[in-house]
């Protein structure tokens, strides 16, 4: 969808949007509607019960000369950012397969911040994301339709503010299509392939590692995961340097399991289509590193994914198995369906041997305890460093990437170790997620700050959100590149 900022609208709008703050749905006056429906606007509202809640949305058709005007009215609430991001969600949710075109939202009546106005039409275009290039009989009643979306009277400084939630969006559009990718078409190489085409030209180094270079470095962790498949793994890893050269501060580390099986252990039949989108912390990482190089951040940061594609053939790694990792620790494997800290393991090994961060943040769709434990509101945060898990905290609030943080002991840690190796892959049924977050710790080197987030509910939604429909949510970009902003740049 395009978007544009404009002091007036050059024309009359086909259709217009006017934001109320709560309360103020009995307002006098307002901009764009004829001096003779004003009281019928106010009526209107006041008819719908209309407040002025966030997202909240009344259809006016009034009566001009020989034809009508559109005007909707749309809540912003108290006015805060994440307020307006609602309204600007409602509207396209609304809108986007109508049949119109065009729309036009006039800012003036009301007080939005320019970062408020950035996010209120960041999430016009995010909520307007479909992944429609597989449906080739869809009905035109169906197929989206609004292709703009133009902004008139936002304050000051909006549209210097745009330009980086743009880079954002652009960045979470990455992340979505990488997650609702059909298995067949991306699986460990050819996720490689489109991420190197969706972010050419802005700047990021990008390093691939093949199978005969990890086994080189005897990352026998995520090898082990990936030998039941044709498919051979790879490491992606983009680095930018946003703060001149030297090594990135930060480290960011996604789990990319492209297609889970659960290999010899293998995944009930039902529902296993849904594995496809195993890959979504992996998917984040490459959508935070497209952001983070589109708005210009100014801080080193490296994106790392370890992509697999975990399988059950005659090759396939068995429970009772014990692998070396590249850190050299040993790992009995259990589970071959634990398999995302495996490929994590080594991933995070590779990382700090070669690029030192100071600071590592995982992200994995590891375990389905966390659904358990969360549903689908939450994603689990782990941390070995209070200040980082109080900043991430914040960040998913201030996003709507909310997390929720769990405890690590070494009482947890006990449960993961193995009588004939140094630790197994899986530890009893209880406290499932910590152990698995016990595992991954295990592989972060003394005083690196490290978090862990498990994001198994929050990738895929079943349900339509603020800036979403059903599908690939996009999550942890927001949260990152939020928290990248107010902690990592200079």
């Amino acid at each position: 969808m395009h978007i544009a900022f404009s002091p007036t609208a050059a024309t009359a709008p086909a259709i217009l949007a006017l934001p109320v703050e709560k309360d103020l749905a009995g307002r006098a006056g307002w901009p764009g509607v004829g001096e003779q429906h004003q009281a019928l606007a106010s009526a209107a509202a006041r008819a719908a019960r209309f407040d002025g809640e966030a997202g909240a949305i009344v259809e006016l058709f009034l009566a001009e000369g020989d034809g009508t005007s559109h005007v909707l009215l749309v809540g912003v609430g108290a006015g805060s950012e994440a307020d307006w991001e609602k309204a600007g969600g409602a509207l396209v949710a609304k809108l986007l397969r109508s049949g119109a075109t065009e729309l036009t939202a006039d800012l003036s009546a009301a007080s939005p911040t320019p970062k408020a106005a950035a996010r209120f039409a960041a999430a016009a275009a995010q909520r307007a994301w479909r992944y429609d290039q597989y449906r080739t009989t869809l009905p035109e009643k169906q197929k989206a339709t609004l292709a703009s979306f133009t902004i008139v009277g936002a304050p000051e400084g909006a549209d210097a503010a745009w330009v980086d939630q743009d880079a954002l969006t652009k960045g979470l559009e990455l992340t979505r299509n990488l997650v609702a990718a059909p298995p067949n078409i991306l699986y460990p190489e050819s996720f490689v392939e489109q991420v190197r085409k969706d972010v050419e030209g802005l700047g990021l180094e990008i390093v691939v590692v093949d199978e005969a270079e990890m086994a080189r470095h005897g990352m026998g962790a995520l090898l082990g995961v990936s030998q039941g498949s044709v498919r051979e793994a790879r490491i992606l890893a983009l680095k930018w340097n946003g703060a001149g050269e030297g090594d990135p501060s930060l480290a960011l580390v996604g789990k990319g399991v492209t297609f889970d099986t659960g290999g010899i252990s293998l995944k009930p039949g039902a529902g296993m289509e849904d594995m496809k989108w195993d890959m979504g912390g992996a998917g984040a990482v490459a959508g935070t590193m497209k952001a983070l190089a589109g708005r210009k951040a100014k801080v080193n940061v490296v994106g790392v994914m370890g992509l697999v594609e975990n399988m059950p053939d005659g090759n396939a790694q068995r429970p009772g198995d014990v692998v070396t990792s590249m850190s050299g620790q040993t790992i009995e494997i259990l589970n071959t369906d634990a398999e995302g800290r495996l490929v994590l393991a080594d991933a995070i090994t590779w990382t700090q041997k070669t690029f030192r961060p100071k600071t590592i943040i995982d992200l994995a769709t590891l375990t389905g305890a966390m659904i358990v434990s969360l549903g689908n509101e939450y994603g689990g945060l782990f941390a070995n460093d209070d200040a980082l898990a109080d900043k991430l905290l914040a960040a998913g609030l201030a996003t709507g990437d909310k997390l929720w943080r769990f405890p690590l002991s070494d009482t947890y840690n006990k449960l993961i170790d193995s009588p004939i190796a140094d630790m197994k892959n899986v530890g009893p049924r209880g406290a499932g997620s910590i152990t698995a977050a016990q595992f991954i710790q295990r592989y972060v080197d003394a005083g690196v700050q490290w978090a862990h987030l498990d994001i198994a509910g929050m990738v895929w939604s079943d349900k339509p959100g603020a800036t979403y429909d059903k599908g690939a949510t996009g999550y942890g970009v927001k949260l990152l590149d939020r928290v990248i902003a107010e902690h990592f740049e200079g």
